[in-house]
């Protein structure tokens, strides 16, 4: 990846998007559009089509056509496993050029942006196509006179609404076990990122996905997302985002089919430093990526660092050290750490709770503010607020922006106590060199990811969800293909 390259597709007109139903791209059926705004430079990119309840009626009953047909759902799983394959590959072929686009569309930087969203969507569709002709059914230990078997079929047509964060990325996680399992899948991507979901449509079905396994249907989440949640002929929704959509959905579901929902939502999720940490340095250095990459846009992000007191000055001074080596810029430049914000309004909302976390008491140690104002984009320098206590909102709440909230502790009872303050429960971490100490913090954080001595780095081959508010929905592993497959028992007398 060099800066030419990145360069010459930063250059690249885009033309203005359509839906893709039925395997092929098609206009709203009421010719609405939306502007596609980018958080760089505020200039106009394209425009999207803005779907709605016409036009998800219309994906999902390509939907389910080409799941009743059964060329996909009824096809041999090495047949699948063969085509999944062909679309991990283009996706690989293709991953500067997704990239970039999807920078210019929502301002992840490039270096993050390469491996988080083509590569990683790649490979996670890759694991499930591998894994999908290994996964059996069951044989029931019955007496001699009855056979009893179980079955894993698929659920027909699966809905799948992701964040403008890393779209790819989580899109993947979702389309990937679907696609594998035999299932039809309709995407509703975020109207602030939606241009890589659709390329991602387009090679599938180069890849040779039959017309009306994947579809999208761009729009607003009031429109297109609620549609595809009220869907009677829709059979799942996977869903990644914000607690009070989650909550709508879930009354969607119940409003409708029941159809299953499984939502991973937001976090608030503690980085708790323990005096014996192994290295200080390297800790303060991954809790300030942990945070701040991304613009701090990330679901897992370690946005409440707990340090224990002993060593609080220490760690705080690598912590601005760290902090300060970090570039924020154009996402588009490698030498970024931190691009964009994806929005005006997610930037307000940010600048907003740090001055909201002030007025109830925390300090602004660094940044915080608006900066790089003269490019017309969304860019804040990272903020560290301390004395930070649980009472406060920011210490709850989740932000979604590049804003750390600290507080000191004492022992490792203190460190529960403060690390499940929070309504949330995604992620965590520990730092310490007792292997003891460890896992009892593991058992005892409310999260459903537990990270000892990193922050980060937990791959496909292990599930990603939350515990309490955080949702209950989980991504990745092969527990994912229990979201989109029924179990159907065959009892035999024989």
């Amino acid at each position: 990846m060099q800066q030419a390259q990145i360069d010459r597709l930063r250059a690249a007109v885009i033309a203005a998007q359509q839906l893709f139903i039925g395997g092929r791209p098609a206009p709203a059926i009421s010719e609405a559009r939306l502007d596609v705004v980018s958080p760089i430079d505020g200039q106009l990119l394209t425009s999207i089509a803005d779907g709605d309840v016409a036009d998800v009626d219309a994906a999902v009953r390509h939907a389910r056509q080409a799941f009743e047909q059964g060329s996909w759902s009824r096809a041999a799983p090495a047949q699948r496993k063969k085509v999944l394959l062909r679309f991990a590959d283009l996706i690989e072929q293709h991953a500067l050029e997704i990239a970039v686009l999807g920078v210019r569309d929502n301002g992840t930087e490039i270096g993050m942006a390469y491996k988080a969203e083509p590569l990683s969507a790649a490979g996670t569709i890759r694991y499930y196509a591998e894994a999908i002709d290994k996964v059996y059914g069951e044989i029931a230990p019955t007496s001699g006179d009855v056979l009893g078997l179980v079955h894993r079929e698929p659920l027909g047509v699966v809905g799948v609404i992701v964040p403008w964060n890393f779209p790819l990325m989580i899109g993947a996680w979702k389309i990937g076990p679907a696609l594998a399992a035999g299932n039809s899948v309709v995407v509703k991507p975020p109207e602030l990122a939606s241009l890589t979901l659709l390329r991602l449509a387009e090679l599938a079905a180069e890849a040779g996905l039959p017309d009306g396994v994947l579809n999208v249907v761009t729009g607003r989440g009031a429109s297109a997302g609620e549609a595809l949640a009220l869907h009677m002929d829709v059979d799942a929704l996977a869903f990644t985002g914000s607690g009070e959509v989650g909550r709508r959905l879930l009354e969607c579901s119940a409003r409708s089919n029941l159809k299953r929902v499984h939502p991973e939502l937001g976090g608030k999720s503690p980085n708790i430093v323990f005096a014996d940490a192994p290295d200080i340095r390297y800790a303060a250095k991954v809790s300030a990526s942990g945070i701040f990459r991304n613009s701090g846009q990330v679901c897992v992000a370690g946005s409440r660092l707990l340090v224990q007191s002993s060593i609080y000055d220490r760690f705080m001074a690598e912590l601005l050290d760290a902090t300060a080596r970090l570039r924020v810029g154009d996402p588009l430049e490698l030498t970024s750490d931190i691009g964009a914000i994806s929005s005006k309004a997610q930037l307000r909302k940010n600048l907003d709770a740090v001055a909201h976390a002030e007025a109830q008491g925390a300090t602004r140690l660094v940044g915080g503010e608006q900066i790089r104002v003269e490019s017309g984009g969304n860019f804040m320098a990272p903020a560290i607020l301390t004395e930070v206590t649980p009472s406060m909102q920011v210490w709850r709440e989740e932000v979604f922006g590049p804003v750390l909230a600290v507080t000191r502790f004492e022992g490792e009872e203190d460190a529960i106590a403060l690390a499940n303050a929070t309504p949330y429960g995604l992620a965590s971490a520990v730092w310490t060199a007792s292997l003891s100490t460890a896992h009892r913090m593991v058992r005892a954080i409310k999260a459903g990811v537990v990270h000892v001595n990193a922050y980060g780095g937990a791959d496909i081959t292990v599930p990603l969800g939350g515990f309490k508010q955080s949702g209950f929905g989980r991504d990745k592993s092969l527990h994912a293909l229990d979201a989109y497959t029924d179990l159907k028992t065959a009892w035999i007398a024989l």
